[in-house]
């Protein structure tokens, strides 16, 4: 795994970003959808507290059982500045991966890989750090255009940057429910991307891995700042 850098600034970060960002890979398709592990990852925060907990949920991909999960909690280590939301998330996402027992698989981000502003979102950063096949799945689209993709669960429409590049799919996880976006973030291709969103989600809009890993981090987050 790549040393974690923690910037001192705004400018540093943004180094940082651009010199990560040259290793994301883009040419594997990733593990097969419903095979192995998957590993869902979120982060709470109390503000006030300064605190951030993280929590992995391992999902066996075909079951969607629950495999395994662990938290981790730390300081917040990198003020709020749009654009640079990973840094102050990384830190506690590794340390909650790096105590599982099982292979983490698959990892599902609750954000954003290449359709980021700088093309290096949470889930990118993560990718590159861990050498993980990564993906983002957001619940909006943060900067970037789309057309409404169709009614059916499964109907797609291309995520858009300004000059044209498809950073990502809207996806239409539930008959007529509101899309979730899906980026790549790391060896991962995007239509494997959305095949793994689909499979994680036959119920409900956010797939499994997300809404456990949602769930647990708000559960630890009260704990640690009872």
């Amino acid at each position: 795994m790549t040393t974690i850098r923690t910037p001192t600034d705004e400018t540093e970060a943004r180094a940082i970003q651009d010199e990560l960002r040259a290793r994301v890979v883009l040419d594997e398709p990733g593990p097969p959808p419903g095979s192995g592990l998957v590993t869902g990852v979120d982060v709470a925060y109390d503000d006030e507290r300064d605190v951030v907990v993280a929590a992995a949920v391992v999902l066996d991909a075909r079951t969607l059982a629950v495999v395994e999960e662990t938290t981790a909690a730390g300081r917040v280590a990198f003020p709020y500045i749009p654009g640079l939301l990973a840094f102050r998330e990384i830190p506690t996402v590794l340390a909650a991966l790096e105590s599982l027992n099982a292979g983490p698989g698959l990892v599902v981000c609750d954000g954003y890989g290449r359709a980021h502003p700088r093309r290096f979102g949470l889930a990118s950063h993560l990718g590159v750090l861990t050498g993980l096949p990564v993906i983002g799945v957001a619940k909006n689209p943060f900067t970037f255009a789309c057309d409404p993709p169709g009614d059916r669960r499964g109907d797609a429409s291309p995520l858009l940057a300004q000059d044209g590049e498809e950073v990502g799919r809207a996806l239409r996880t539930q008959d007529g429910v509101k899309p979730v976006y899906v980026s790549v973030g790391h060896r991962v291709s995007l239509d494997n991307a959305c095949a793994h969103t689909l499979a994680l989600a036959p119920d409900f809009r956010l797939p499994e891995s997300t809404r456990r890993a949602d769930a647990l981090c708000r559960r630890a987050l009260r704990a640690a700042t009872a």
